[in-house]
């Protein structure tokens, strides 16, 4: 698969990076020399030096050959003018990196596939979306759904008092007369590697737990993993910038009452102006004792989105300090997903992870819809469309051929979810979530092909 990448800026390295791991042919564009010669010399792929919106350049990157175009410098119109020149070129697919996120909700009104662009992607707009499904189940971290929630992905750590602590799955399972959940993925205590969780695979205390789950299910896993479900109604936002102001609209939307600290003057009285139903204060955030004058103790969130991971990480450090039940983080280092836990952080999220993960689907194979990586754990989890040509279709669970490294979670079919078990039969139009190591990940694809 030949792609070409538009933008060697932090999100255009990362995803030449990952897109190069998976043996693509990779092309990387960007006028300035510096970022491509680091980048040809740690990464396996092809550099061109000039201006991408240049025809010429274009064509010398073979973009008319090409199967996917990824335009992601820091200007949006850039970015589209990029992908509308591609696809007149020849290229199959492309995809332009936008900030307007009113770009994004104008459905029908403005169709951008006329002028070339076959998908647009916010970071800021991925970012808040993430933030607010990690509010709507406090007490989990990663909550993912899938298909407007018919199956949901929840993370969770098991404390030494939850009752799946020193049972199998099976065991922890057969306490409900249905199946609303299955455990997808497990990362033991200070250890580097995950594990596929089987039948027999005992819970420990520690354990960071992956589930796939019914909307019924959310409940008996916060009862089995020791969790009380809390609503969040006060939050409090560290950061002015876009993404603090998108996340904070949508929470407003859904009735959250929001405080947002700025510390830049001008910022600040914009966001006043823009966010009126919000407490715009103009202060720094990482000062104590103003988080606690402006209540901090009695926030249900604290989320920290300013351009600097290491306050983000310090501030939420400081939020836990005065017993704030769920903070997050933005970093844009991705060795800190590593120590996540480990210091005591909730959540962390990266928008060149969000943004690579909702890329990574139009380069896999077996027509996935979804994928998501998990931000501390080497799995993913991808929702392909079974076919009638299909490996796995009209077979039994039981009776497929699937690799120990690789699980189905569960199945939605005709927008309802399943939790499938061993004798389920796969068929054609079902949607199929597998959670999967890396190294059953061309396996797991060719059975979906």
């Amino acid at each position: 698969m030949k792609i070409v990448i538009a933008g060697a800026g932090e999100v255009g390295f990362h995803l030449a990076k990952l897109l190069s791991l998976e043996s693509l042919e990779i092309t990387l564009i960007d006028i300035n020399k510096e970022s491509l010669s680091y980048a040809e010399s740690h990464l396996d792929i092809k550099t061109i030096k000039g201006n991408c919106v240049s025809i010429s350049i274009l064509k010398d990157a073979s973009v008319g050959s090409s199967d996917l175009l990824i335009a992601v410098t820091a200007e949006e119109t850039t970015n589209i003018m990029v992908a509308s020149l591609s696809k007149q070129l020849g290229c199959k697919k492309t995809i332009a990196r936008i900030s307007t996120i009113e770009f994004l909700k104008q459905g029908d009104s403005v169709n951008f596939k006329n002028i070339g662009v076959d998908e647009l992607i916010s970071p800021e707009d991925l970012a808040a979306n993430e933030i607010q499904e990690l509010l709507d189940q406090s007490a989990f971290f990663n909550n993912h759904k899938f298909d407007n929630g018919a199956l949901t992905l929840v993370g969770t750590t098991l404390e030494v008092e939850a009752p799946f602590v020193g049972k199998t799955v099976m065991e922890a399972a057969s306490v409900y007369n249905d199946l609303h959940f299955m455990p997808v993925a497990i990362q033991r205590k200070d250890a580097q590697s995950s594990i596929i969780p089987r039948g027999g695979t005992i819970f420990n205390e520690g354990d960071i737990a992956y589930f796939i789950t019914l909307r019924e299910g959310v409940n008996e896993i916060y009862k089995l993993a020791g969790k009380v479900r809390k609503s969040v109604k006060n939050v409090m936002i560290l950061g002015g910038g876009k993404l603090a102001f998108n996340t904070a609209k949508k929470l407003i939307q859904n009735k959250i009452n929001v405080s947002l600290i700025e510390q830049n003057n001008s910022k600040a009285i914009d966001l006043a102006d823009k966010l009126p139903d919000a407490v715009v204060i103009k202060g720094d955030g990482t000062n104590l004792e103003l988080l606690e004058e402006e209540n901090l103790n009695l926030m249900d969130a604290f989320i920290s989105v300013t351009g600097n991971s290491e306050t983000n990480i310090m501030s939420c450090l400081m939020a836990n300090s005065k017993n704030v039940s769920k903070t997050v983080a933005l970093v844009e280092n991705m060795d800190y997903f590593k120590l996540s836990h480990s210091i005591g952080i909730d959540n962390l999220i990266n928008k060149k992870l969000l943004t690579a993960n909702t890329i990574f689907r139009y380069i896999r194979r077996g027509d996935v819809v979804e994928m998501t990586m998990l931000n501390n754990l080497d799995v993913e989890i991808l929702e392909f469309i079974v076919h009638d040509q299909s490996k796995v279709c009209d077979k039994k669970i039981k009776d497929i051929d699937f690799p120990r490294s690789a699980i189905i979670g569960g199945v939605i079919k005709n927008g309802k979810g399943i939790i499938a078990l061993g004798d389920y039969v796969v068929t054609s139009e079902d949607r199929v979530l597998v959670c999967c190591l890396s190294e059953a990940l061309e396996k797991v694809e060719s059975l979906f092909s």
